[in-house]
């Protein structure tokens, strides 16, 4: 009888509802208390125990891999992103990744428009003011007098670009693969550097991987290029932006504001200056929130381990 140890956070508080079909296959579980995500020695606390795992932004490095073979087999992967996970260990170790590609390109996508429209428009600083008992009409402008720079042309980079061709903006891209000459025309996003972009955009949106080469690619340098009025929005990963660098250049005025959906360390940490700022809006990793992408990744990602223990996934409820 296989176990897996199940950490994603977004699965463990509906896994009353999922356990009838772990018993359906002869599957154990072990489910941990996750806050966020399991870093290394807590990983290594259940090396040997488990055949694979369902799991989230867990630190799955190649002491882990190598530690938890060769009974683990498979890790499932709650999501899209897998930086968090050592492929080439996984390879190495033949241990199958799985994960949900275009997982959350609708909500996240969303979000981002949220973002530019709360601070095209001001709208959260007007409900502040009047809840003060002011009265003050902050200047607000169009998404139509607004240019857009979009970091990374994956799934969510496209589905940005076409939500804000929708109301108007002028849209420049940039990412270090070729983008889809179709898409270009379609929809009339200019592909340039990202010198020209940060230079020229009113917000630059970051829905690159985080890998090697996106690792602070927002960091004291670029953010020197960028407007002074100009909005930041990181709905990708933390590490992508140099977070001391986005703390200095919001204080002093080098760029205009940031609205972060995702941070260096997670939990933001409680003395972190960007949580006392009155141009950044701030949410907690939570911009992939949508029931209908959620309920689709949880049989994805069941599916993934199913195959991955060589288990016949055919019968699997809820997967289409």
């Amino acid at each position: 009888m296989p176990t897996v140890l199940m950490t994603a956070p977004y699965m463990i508080p509906f896994v009353d509802r999922f356990k009838p079909v772990f018993d359906k296959y002869g599957i154990d579980l072990i489910v941990p208390n996750v806050q966020e995500r399991m870093e290394e020695e807590d990983l290594l606390k259940f090396a040997g125990q488990f055949d694979g795992t369902i799991c989230g932004d867990d630190r799955y490095t190649p002491r882990v891999i190598e530690a938890c073979v060769p009974r683990l087999k498979v890790i499932s992967k709650w999501g899209t992103g897998v930086d968090s996970i050592s492929a080439e260990a996984c390879s190495q170790f033949g241990v199958r990744l799985g994960r949900t590609l275009n997982a959350f390109t609708t909500p996240v996508s969303d979000t981002v428009l949220g973002y530019l429209l709360a601070f095209a428009r001001r709208q959260p600083w007007m409900d502040a003011a009047m809840k003060r008992g002011e009265w003050e009409k902050i200047p607000g402008k169009t998404l139509s007098e607004c240019t857009l720079g979009v970091v990374g042309i994956g799934n969510i980079g496209k589905a940005v670009t076409r939500r804000a061709k929708a109301f108007g903006m002028k849209v420049l891209g940039t990412d270090i693969v070729e983008v889809d000459h179709v898409f270009v025309s379609e929809t009339g996003i200019q592909i340039t550097n990202l010198q020209s972009l940060l230079s020229e955009s009113d917000f630059v949106s970051v829905n690159c991987d985080l890998n090697p080469t996106s690792h602070h690619l927002i960091n004291a340098k670029t953010l020197a290029k960028m407007k002074s009025t100009a909005v930041l929005v990181n709905t990708a990963r933390g590490p992508i932006v140099d977070e001391k660098a986005l703390v200095a250049a919001l204080q002093s005025g080098q760029i205009g504001g940031a609205a972060l959906d995702v941070f260096e360390y997670e939990p933001l940490p409680k003395d972190s200056p960007l949580l006392k700022m009155d141009n950044v809006m701030l949410a907690p990793h939570n911009s992939n929130s949508s029931p209908a992408a959620w309920e689709r990744v949880h049989w994805n990602t069941i599916k993934n381990l199913l195959d991955g223990l060589e288990i016949d996934s055919k019968g699997l409820m809820g997967n289409s």
